[in-house]
């Protein structure tokens, strides 16, 4: 009896060995079959889906990366657009595609991180349905006042605000915009009663602000640039860990111990879950290696951008964060939208 139980034991074990050989023989394969596809990756065509209208600087950033890239991978890549719902349709669309590297896109903060807490109802899973590959271009948001406003800093606003509670206002782009959740995370921070007064773009705020109709904003570098320059706009602060090399005396919120976290509105390229790591990879590489050729930094540079360096899993990583304290500010004040 013990010695049957005993080769009915080694038996086993052979069986158990086998198995396991097969199993691994079949992950072999199929890494094999996968870098043997991202080997002949690319050989047609890639599409790159932007989820914003063609025209302005999601179009001008996206075209100026893909031509490079373009050349680095010997394959045409295709600027699409796929607007609407703030970019969340264009991004369902990258989501929901074939994982085989021949449809990529852009995200950007919102769709990545703000929405996920501002809506009741998402189309994608951000961390279930894509790959966030890397940020190749940020932008500043920058603190404003009129060119007229009495304010001549970020201290003064604060103290105006706080002696007038309701009695001043701030414009947004909209609703769970990157310009009205930093000015949340402002008030937060400081204690001031600024009453939100949402448009539905830069072209309507900025002549409101123009006109006294509203003290304040936050808005991207690209967009208040420039009126700052033309001495239309006065900015108090940046939000970035650093002054930005365009504007090199406004300091950073930091600085100025109103602000604990840095907000940038960034470009990043991205892609559905379940692409090949290989394919994952090359992407980063051309990407990264065109945002720090001089013809793309001396781009980014006019229009108000900087290129932060940064690996896949520090994006990846920052969106996470991100993602965690937007949803915590949206809950606090209550600001989510039922949709």
């Amino acid at each position: 009896m013990l010695v049957r139980r005993g080769t009915v034991f080694e038996e086993r074990e052979v069986k158990v060995s086998r198995r396991s050989v097969m199993v691994m023989s079949s992950a072999t394969a199929a890494v094999s079959a996968g870098s043997a596809f991202a080997n002949e990756w690319p050989s047609r065509p890639i599409r790159f889906l932007v989820p914003w209208p063609a025209g302005g600087l999601n179009d001008l950033i996206a075209r100026a990366f893909n031509d490079r890239v373009s050349k680095t991978l010997g394959q045409t890549i295709i600027t699409d657009f796929k607007a609407g719902a703030a970019g969340r349709i264009g991004v369902t669309e990258i989501a929901k595609a074939k994982p085989d590297g021949y449809t990529i896109g852009m995200g950007n903060l919102g769709p990545l991180t703000i929405f996920p807490g501002l809506y009741k109802t998402m189309p994608y899973d951000v961390g279930k349905e894509l790959i966030p590959i890397t940020m190749f271009a940020a932008s500043p948001l920058v603190l404003v006042v009129g060119a007229d406003s009495p304010v001549k800093s970020a201290a003064e606003l604060i103290t105006a605000s706080r002696a007038k509670p309701g009695g001043y206002n701030f414009a947004s782009v909209g609703m769970g915009s990157p310009a009205h959740l930093t000015y949340e995370m402002l008030k937060v921070k400081t204690g001031i009663e600024v009453v939100h007064v949402p448009y539905k773009g830069t072209n309507e705020s900025l002549p409101a602000l123009f006109a006294g109709d509203i003290q304040s904003t936050f808005d991207t570098l690209p967009s208040l640039l420039p009126f700052i320059r033309s001495g239309k706009l006065r900015a108090l602060a940046v939000t970035t860990p650093n002054r930005v090399p365009q504007l090199p005396d406004v300091p950073t919120l930091k600085e100025l111990g109103l602000g604990d976290a840095d907000v940038m509105s960034w470009y990043a390229l991205i892609a559905p879950a379940g692409t090949p790591q290989p394919i994952v990879d090359r992407l980063y590489t051309a990407y990264t290696a065109a945002a720090q050729t001089p013809e793309i930094q001396k781009l980014l540079a006019d229009q108000g951008l900087i290129y932060i360096p940064n690996t896949t899993a520090q994006f990846q990583a920052q969106i996470v964060a991100e993602t965690a304290r937007w949803a915590k500010l949206i809950k606090d004040n209550k600001l989510e939208i039922d949709q």
